[in-house]
């Protein structure tokens, strides 16, 4: 018998993509689907969220934050 594994993928609120180049480098960010702005350092990410009204308590919790691109700690460009 094969049990049936149910594969769970979050939709946050807040996502924050790949690093981009630039003086200093920034982050896109959405919120519910939408481009919002830049965010060049993890505060942005919370004063942003704070404006849409989203209180974000853990930043490694992917029902609230996803980050695309590399973690909370990735602001500069890959080379």
């Amino acid at each position: 018998m094969t049990e049936s594994a149910s594969l769970y993928i979050a939709h946050p609120r807040i996502m924050v993509l790949g690093v981009q180049p630039g003086t200093p480098p920034f982050r896109i960010m959405e919120i519910d689907g939408e481009v919002i702005g830049e965010a060049r350092t993890v505060t942005d990410v919370l004063l942003a969220a704070a404006a849409f009204g989203i209180t974000v308590h853990d930043l490694d919790d992917p029902d609230v934050v996803r980050w695309v691109g590399g973690g909370r700690y990735t602001w500069t460009p890959h080379r």
